[in-house]
């Protein structure tokens, strides 16, 4: 008695009230967030409900020739399951979003399920609809993630870097100047990996705007000027560093140590985790060593983020 159905602008407000009721759906997942670069992407997100019209689960996602997959405009969004999907009505929930992709001639799933670390209940029933569908890893990129509940604390590196930044009198602070942020992590992108962020400061001006609870900017600053910053993504379970970067004044003396001390201090007692994003180039293949140390210097270790695919052929 499940039905799939494509989602249609008409669903909107469904839509995001569904995203706020489930177990692992996040302000990413909401049609403000997803919608601002819709003209880059052939949406082809589904809703799945109950014989009762009651919405069941969602999945965030776009079709690129004869795949189906996981928005690619998002780093995550497998099926957003709401309370009542248990794992016998996700089962159906697969067969039925298997059928409507078929019929739309699709005959491949590329998934990328919701990481754990930003669910606020269990939520896994996918994982073992991917195993019963015959899923194999296509990508594993590895995050640094720090449990704010049981940290387990700095290195002794990160620890000299931090006693550095503060007898330098740096201070942390929240700041709404993403053009100066925005300088240095493009200076620092194009002069160690030859690229650029992936949103424009445009795009991530207009979508701290839209969601200003949610993605915000702090700062390290010398003498009033801005040496490093991280802007930072807020879930109901975890503080995400979206993007971090640091100038040669902020790395001669530590700023970015003090600024994850810092906010793994402010947000402790708002959300369990602490994820500094993932260390890896060619679908997970190469892993950036050196920064991956950095971050465990921290405190952080690793949470698996997979990309999985399936062949419907």
């Amino acid at each position: 008695m499940i039905t799939v159905e494509r989602y249609t602008p008409a669903m909107r407000d469904q839509w995001n009230d569904a995203v706020e009721a489930s177990r692992n759906g996040t302000f990413l997942h909401r049609r403000e967030y997803m919608d601002y670069h819709s003209d880059r992407f052939n949406d082809f997100s589904l809703v799945a409900r109950s014989a009762t019209g009651n919405i069941l689960a969602l999945l965030p996602a776009d079709k690129s020739g004869t795949s189906l997959r996981s928005h690619a405009g998002l780093t995550y969004g497998g099926w957003l399951m709401l309370p009542k999907a248990d794992m016998n009505a996700m089962l159906d929930i697969w067969t039925a979003a298997r059928n409507v992709a078929q019929d739309s001639g699709i005959d491949n799933l590329i998934y990328k399920p919701v990481p754990h670390i930003f669910h606020r209940y269990p939520a896994e029933e996918d994982l073992y609809c991917l195993f019963r569908d015959g899923a194999s890893i296509a990508s594993t990129q590895v995050s640094s993630v720090i449990d704010l509940q049981n940290p387990m604390g700095f290195d002794q590196n990160a620890r000299r870097a931090s006693v550095k930044a503060i007898r330098r009198e740096l201070h942390v602070a929240e700041s709404h100047d993403y053009a100066t942020f925005w300088q240095i992590l493009c200076e620092v992108l194009a002069s160690r990996h030859n690229t650029l962020p992936v949103h424009t400061l445009a795009e991530i001006s207009m979508l701290a705007g839209r969601f200003p609870e949610n993605i915000r900017l702090y700062g390290v600053f010398d003498k009033g000027r801005m040496v490093a910053g991280s802007v930072v993504y807020i879930t109901h379970t975890t503080v995400h560093a979206q993007y971090i970067a640091s100038d040669d004044i902020g790395r001669r003396y530590g700023a970015l140590a003090l600024l994850f001390d810092n906010l793994a201090t402010t947000f402790s007692d708002k959300v369990r985790y602490l994820d500094f994003g993932t260390s890896n180039e060619d679908a997970g293949r190469i892993l950036n060593s050196g920064l991956i140390r950095q971050k465990c210097g921290f405190g952080a270790r690793a949470v698996a983020f997979n990309t999985y695919k399936i062949s419907w052929r």
